[in-house]
């Protein structure tokens, strides 16, 4: 069987939690499923498939007899511990039976791989050389033992994303328990429409996913609203909907099943500036004027002390630090030249007065617009 021509050669799927759990603390009837239609992927169609997948923690409560999530930190990644191997043990099965041999590669990711660029390509090197094992699927999870941000705040969608755009993927492809995002939470209201498109992720579209702990919310569109901008920034398709559909992925692939579809922007990030953007831990704010706003946004210009209304967070020179604009709102993502006690220090003066402040002029801006990704 040939591949379409507009048929992705490169797919991420993210699988939730929701999908993974049922009456007990995990189900793999879904997963039987998926892993049914990606062996049908990479074997009758030849695409390259990655997995990121939640479900460790789930994983751990089935293997402890445990009934109620764990609440404490160090009890959570003890768990999650013990499932991640149970896990894998599902997915090298289910993909040795209904691949006739095929297996697994794992991979164990925390923010900190990413920090650093040389580990940043690493990583990529590593996806590229499996990617060429035709009868190998990379099953990457979050390092739930150790990474606690993602015990914290379940933000596998965010992982996916970052993934997608290191391995040069096609289309991510976030599988949950809701057909796509909604102009209304759909549970409360039955007039809710499923948006079908989206060509820029606006305020009012971030509205829709409501707060953290909204009802809206449920389903972590949240955190899914940004895991597709990362990847549209990235040139990822993103498509987000249900996996509780039969054949969802090849539904999707045909353009038949329900979902949110957000289109890429048309020049993708370069690999550094998504390493500046989406590979680094962010380590502090830098609030700048109206002035230095426009400046950034509109003329492309590198961000001076000048335009610098307050610092915020302690880091030192090279980290990553987000930078908003008088009203709060994120608009960019750079690599600062100073640290943040110096940064201070130069905020509202002017770059001649650098010398004298500081007794020497590394440089004169704070953040240079080649290390600096607009987000706006």
């Amino acid at each position: 069987m040939s591949t379409p021509s507009n048929y992705p050669k490169r797919i991420v799927v993210k699988i939730g939690t929701n999908l993974l759990t049922g009456r007990r603390a995990f189900d793999g009837h879904i997963l039987e499923g998926l892993v049914q239609e990606i062996v049908s992927l990479k074997q009758v169609q030849g695409l390259d498939v990655l997995i990121v997948t939640s479900g460790a923690v789930g994983c751990g409560m089935d293997a402890l007899g445990l009934k109620k999530r764990p609440v404490a930190l160090p009890e959570k990644q003890a768990v999650a511990a013990v499932g991640q191997a149970r896990l894998m043990h599902y997915y090298e099965t289910l993909f040795r039976v209904y691949g006739r041999g095929m297996t697994t590669a794992q991979i164990l990711l925390t923010q900190a791989d990413l920090d650093s660029r040389q580990n940043y390509l690493n990583i990529r090197n590593t996806l590229s050389t499996l990617f060429t094992m035709k009868e190998v699927v990379p099953v990457i999870n979050e390092n739930d033992s150790t990474a606690t941000e993602e015990l914290r705040f379940g933000d596998n969608d965010t992982l996916a994303a970052k993934i997608a755009a290191k391995a040069n993927a096609d289309l991510l492809i976030i599988l949950t328990d809701v057909d796509g995002l909604y102009d209304k939470n759909p549970r409360e209201d039955e007039t809710a429409s499923l948006i079908r498109e989206v060509t820029h992720i606006t305020e009012e579209i971030e509205a829709l996913a409501g707060g953290a702990g909204s009802i809206a919310s449920t389903g972590g569109m949240r955190t899914k609203l940004q895991a597709a901008k990362i990847a549209v920034a990235a040139g990822v398709d993103c498509i987000i909907t249900s996996g509780y559909r039969k054949q969802v992925l090849h539904q999707v692939l045909a353009g038949e099943a329900p979902h949110t579809h957000f289109k890429p922007a048309k020049v993708a990030l370069s690999h550094r500036k998504r390493w500046i953007a989406f590979g680094r831990s962010v380590c502090g704010t830098l609030q700048v004027d109206a002035g230095a706003t426009t400046a950034l946004v509109e003329k492309g210009k590198s961000l001076l002390p000048v335009g610098i209304m307050s610092v915020e967070g302690r880091f030192g020179a090279g980290a990553a630090v987000r930078i908003v604009d008088p009203e709060g709102a994120m608009i960019a993502c750079g690599l600062a030249n100073y640290d943040s006690d110096t940064i201070a220090r130069l905020q509202g003066k002017k770059t001649e007065e650098i010398a004298s402040i500081l007794g020497h002029n590394d440089y004169d801006e704070i953040v240079h617009r080649n290390n600096m990704v607009l987000m706006h």
